[in-house]
Parts: structure tokens; sequence; C-alpha cells
């Protein structure tokens, strides 16, 4: 189906909503890079690099759990970005528009999530 992990569009919408992340942060307290920055940019990060071994393994219900835990680092994510708008650190517009990025981005996940678990009752 795919050459690899870099070709499967999930994992391509995935480093984009990391790259966006890394830009949106950009600006955020000096104070804040080895706190909320930090945190931030890996959870997002983590989001493409577990896609990527989800890719790389074998078995079926393996895949599914690390898509799991993709989801998990995008919620994480998310729960990092509303907070930066509330504190004044992300302006609604951007944090907004991350936040509907991952949305769109948990959904693509479940649509894997679901095929995988078909393949599996099969």
């Amino acid at each position: 189906m795919y050459r690899g992990f870099k070709d499967m569009p999930v994992w391509q919408h995935a480093m984009a909503v990391a790259e966006q992340v890394y830009s949106a942060t950009e600006h955020l307290p000096k104070k804040e890079d080895y706190g909320l920055t930090s945190q931030i940019r890996r959870s997002a990060l983590s989001i493409s690099a577990i896609i990527a071994e989800a890719y790389g393994r074998k078995h079926l219900l393996d895949k599914v759990n690390f898509y799991y835990h993709a989801r998990g680092s995008l919620t994480e994510t998310q729960s990092h970005l509303e907070y930066s708008k509330r504190v004044g650190y992300l302006k609604s517009e951007e944090a907004d528009s991350l936040d509907d990025r991952l949305s769109q981005l948990y959904q693509e996940i479940n649509k894997i999530v679901l095929a995988l678990k078909e393949m599996h009752s099969d």
C-alpha cells in the first residue's frame, strides 16, 4: 500500500501539525523553554513519531495500540494549546486553527483504527 510511513497522508498531516506547533511556540516566553514550550513541542512531534512506529509494527492489534497512543499525544497537545490560549501565550485564532487541524487528524486516526479492527475481525 505505502512504500514507507512517509508516504502515509496521516503521517504527513501529523508532521505538518508538529511544524506548525513549533512555529506557533517560537514566541512563548523564555521562562517556558524547559516547561510548556518543550512539552507542547514534544507531544506534537510524538504524534507523527508514534504513527511511524505503528507503521513498522507487524501485528494489527499492536498497530491499533500505537494509533491509540498517537491519539493520546494528540489530545495532550490540544490541552497544551488550550492552556497557552487561556494564559495569553497564543492568540485565540492561532490556537483554534491548530486545534481544528488536530481534530481533523484525530478523525483520520480513528478511520485507520476502525479499518485495522475490521481487518482483524475478518
